[in-house]
């Protein structure tokens, strides 16, 4: 396989290397494609969590677990003013 590099890329594997911190340009480019995986996989299990919270959002919505804006505003107000502490 071959890849081209932009000479700003191959400039930083070359560095990564010449530092120590890694053995050779391909130890660099394995990691990098390490960490582009990592990134996807916790990208998906954040999309996963979000459609799960939305599925949960329209399963109370039909089954009638919900408040209106001016409600839900009011018990919010309402539970601020009870944490606040008393200045007399």
């Amino acid at each position: 396989m071959n890849v081209s590099l932009t000479r700003e890329l191959e400039t930083l594997i070359e560095q990564k290397v010449k530092a120590g911190m890694y053995n050779s340009a391909s130890e660099v480019v394995r990691e990098g494609l390490r960490l582009l995986q990592q990134r996807d996989e916790m990208r998906e299990a954040k999309l996963n969590a979000l459609r799960a919270e939305i599925q949960k959002g329209i399963d109370d919505l039909e089954a009638g677990r919900f408040q209106d804006g001016p409600e839900a505003m009011a018990d919010i107000k309402e539970r601020l003013l009870a944490q606040r502490p008393n200045n007399g």
